[in-house]
């Protein structure tokens, strides 16, 4: 610490280092020492006083090690001060050198000055002389290069008819429009005087000749741009006026616009199979003829076209705006012409192209057509910025935005069809004919189910693959939030997405009314698009929205369909499904109830001997229709079995034997007062309720229709005593059979007992009724 001190304060001493750069604290310490006098540093040091101290106060081995401690130092402060020196001593001899330089720049400085001094007094003598000199002839000398002058603009004026012909034959229009500008002034001075008159009216002659020439280079279609700009500020030059120059060189350049379009307008004729004008049409032309496809269709435009609208533009803001000499008004004029006559043009293109992109509906390409847009975005966007006064990217937009809707629409109609496709082909396989030992080949509709789904999610990902061209990263237009953000949103997930999901279920409805017997759906039929809908419920719509939310990374920004909404209009059309199901498969049935109970003479009819077929009939469609149902739907939820159930359907005749004294000998006794006892003690049972998605719910809801039916038709009838029996038959066999297809056995028996109960208030003669063995046995035997 102390040697860093010593050193710090030996550059202090001679200056080397700036006390801004010293730290306060050092300083003060510095100032603090500078009185001790056992202070090394300090300025009142004793040497006999800092040697006595340390002999008192240290060791030998102490003041050997301060010794070598000591002369350490001594060597470091003579290695600082060497080194000072020789700093200091190159600085000296760099100061010397750079002395020497300036003595030797001033010298030289000092003759330079010397040899303009001289310079500039010759030349002041010099110009004394030639002023002495010609001071007395100055007057003389000033008319005679006057008079000259003059002479020569005469003979210019003269021999200016004859330039300006010879200008012409070589044709150099600007020369000879530069020699009579520059004599225009004077020849209308001097029109008076005779002698300028003659020479006035040959000029007159020769620039009218000379204007018609520039009007007729003006009105080439050979002409370039270089030569109708040079035309125009001759012409201008020579007095036309500005506004008859702008029609005429808009005029001119409507021309081939005009062609241009007409091209274009041909084109989409062709694509379209309309034949060209003036052309036969025969089937080599048109397999020849076919049309541009659209991207070629576009490059025609873009090549054409816009190429020489930006051409026509960038002369015309060369001629009439941009020029030397401005005038704001005539500059207003010529930019509303201009602006008038490209929207007038651009708006026939825009036609065009929006006609051209309309075509594209039918194709199943987007590759083509998205190039095509961003090629036709880009141009339009370079458009811009050559005439700022207008803004063609607003109606470019609304094309490429139309074209890409047109899209949506279009495979939103390829996705109905092909669900109208896989509808006509499930269709055909439920009506197929059932082969010999092959019966379950038709009836797996769980396959027809899974096919379809398959089918309609794969075509889905299909389209939502293809649309994704029109936001690839590469494309200029899809970078764009204006139309990024209506075309993900919008377009893809409720144009194509969610309205495709309302359409399934649209057409699923239409399925639940009710037409004619001959164009009814077959029930299976609806039994499938009631488990399709259901699984769009769980679990299909939710994917789909979460496929083209990810894939076109949908945003929140606008109003969109909720998915409950969705769950909730798929999950009502399979609960319209599954009840008309229900009532088509009920209907079924009971028309065969109905009609075995109205063809049948109740009073007259034999004995019964065994079940009649009908019976069996209703026993194996309800079968089929548990098998069938089977397939889509689970099993669902039963009430527990009554343990005498197979007891129970002789309940009734049992106990009828014994009541049979009350209807003989009390007549004035109702004799339906017991069954309406017994309803007062029963549920009630809801024949058109809504059905539960599982096969013991569809089961019992199509038994309940047509036991309801068969009661309704006995009703209605009138029975002898073996028709009566025949109906104990009946529902016994019926008993045995359908308590497993139904959630509650109870229901079964309620509605067979209610149909034997009717069978029994409309008996006319002995209501006698059949033992229940022998019942049995018919049964069995059945």
């Amino acid at each position: 610490m102390e040697e860093r001190h010593r050193r710090r304060d030996l550059k202090l001493y001679y200056g080397l280092e700036n006390g801004d750069q010293e730290s306060e604290s050092s300083v003060q310490h510095a100032m603090i020492n500078s009185t001790d006098p056992c202070n090394l540093d300090g300025s009142n040091f004793q040497p006999q006083t800092y040697l006595s101290k340390l002999i008192q106060e240290r060791s030998l081995t102490e003041l050997m090690d301060e010794e070598q401690k000591m002369v350490k130092d001594i060597r470091g402060l003579d290695s600082d001060m060497q080194t000072l020196v020789y700093e200091n001593y190159n600085k000296f001899i760099s100061a010397t050198d750079t002395i020497r330089k300036m003595k030797n720049d001033f010298r030289k400085m000092e003759d330079e000055m010397d040899h303009l001094a001289s310079n500039m007094s010759a030349i002041t003598n010099f110009s004394a002389s030639i002023s002495g000199t010609l001071q007395d002839r100055r007057q003389q000398i000033t008319k005679l290069a006057g008079v000259h002058s003059l002479l020569k603009k005469l003979q210019f004026l003269f021999e200016l008819p004859a330039r300006l012909n010879k200008c012409i034959e070589m044709e150099a229009y600007v020369q000879a429009v530069r020699y009579y500008t520059k004599a225009q002034r004077v020849l209308h001075q001097y029109d008076h005087m005779p002698s300028f008159q003659g020479i006035h009216a040959d000029c007159e002659s020769i620039i009218k000749q000379l204007r018609g020439k520039l009007m007729e280079r003006f009105r080439q279609k050979e002409s370039t741009a270089k030569q109708l700009t040079e035309c125009v500020d001759l012409l201008t030059q020579l007095g036309e006026p500005a506004e008859s120059l702008c029609d005429e060189f808009l005029s001119h350049a409507k021309q081939k616009l005009d062609e241009d379009l007409d091209e274009m307008k041909t084109q989409i004729k062709l694509y379209s199979g309309e034949p060209a004008p003036g052309q036969e049409q025969r089937p080599a032309h048109a397999y020849m003829n076919a049309g541009m496809d659209v991207l070629e269709f576009v490059d025609l435009g873009c090549n054409g076209f816009l190429s020489n609208m930006c051409l026509v533009i960038a002369s015309y803001n060369d001629m009439f705006m941009n020029r030397t000499v401005t005038d704001e008004s005539l500059d207003t004029i010529a930019l509303r012409k201009l602006v008038l006559f490209v929207n007038e043009l651009m708006e026939q293109y825009f036609n065009s192209v929006r006609q051209r992109v309309q075509l594209e509906k039918e194709t199943g390409d987007n590759t083509i057509l998205v190039r095509a847009l961003d090629r036709f975005h880009r141009r339009l966007q370079a458009m811009n910025k050559l005439l700022p006064d207008t803004d063609f990217s607003r109606a470019g937009t609304e094309i490429v935005s139309r074209g890409a809707r047109d899209r949506v629409s279009h495979y939103l109609q390829s996705l109905k069809q092909h669900f109208a496709d896989c509808l006509t082909d499930i269709r055909q396989n439920l009506a197929a004919p059932r082969l010999v030992g092959k019966q379950d080949n038709t009836a797996r509709l769980s396959e027809l189910l899974a096919n379809m789904q398959s089918s309609v999610v794969e075509q889905i990902k299909s389209v939502l693959g293809n649309l994704q061209a029109f936001i690839a990263p590469d494309i200029t237009f899809a970078m764009k939030p204006y139309f990024r953000g209506p075309f993900c949103s919008q377009d893809v997930r409720e144009g194509l997405v969610v309205a495709f999901i309302k359409h399934i279920c649209s057409t699923c409805n239409d399925f639940c009314e009710v037409p004619g017997d001959k164009t009814s759906s077959p029930p299976a039929l609806l039994m499938i698009l009631s488990r399709f809908c259901i699984d769009l419920e769980n679990a299909s719509i939710s994917y789909l929205l979460s496929l083209a939310e990810e894939q076109f990374m949908v945003e929140d920004r606008m109003p969109l369909t909720s998915t409950t909404e969705l769950f909730s209009m798929a999950k009502d059309t399979g609960q319209r499904l599954l009840n008309h199901y229900v009532r088509v498969q009920g209907l079924t049935i009971s028309q065969m109830l109905r009609k075995s109970v109205e063809t049948r003479d109740w009073l007259t009819t034999i004995e019964p001997r065994n079940v009649r077929a009908v019976m069996k009939r209703v026993v194996e469609d309800i079968t089929a229709i548990d098998m069938q149902v089977g397939q889509l739907y689970e099993e669902g939820v039963r009430k527990e079995r009554s343990s005498d159930s197979s007891r129970r359907t002789h309940a009734l005749s049992a106990s009828q034997p014994n009541r049979r004294p009350q209807w003989n000998y009390a007549p004035s006794v109702d004799n339906s007062l017991m069954s309406n006892i017994q309803k007062l003690f029963s549920e009630k049972i809801e024949i058109f309720s809504a059905v539960e998605f599982s096969k013991v719910s569809v089961l019992t809801g199509i038994v309940k229709i047509s036991l309801k039916t068969f009661l309704e038709c006995v009703r209605l009838r009138t029975f002898g005593k073996y028709g009566l029996q025949q109906i104990q038959v009946d529902t016994h066999y019926l008993q045995l059979y359908l308590w497993r297809f139904v959630s509650d056995e109870n229901l079964v028996q309620v509605l067979l007992d209610e149909i034997v109960c009717s069978a029994v208030h409309r008996c006319v003669c002995d209501k006698a009724m059949m033992e229940p063995s022998v019942i049995d046995l018919i049964c069995d035997r059945g």
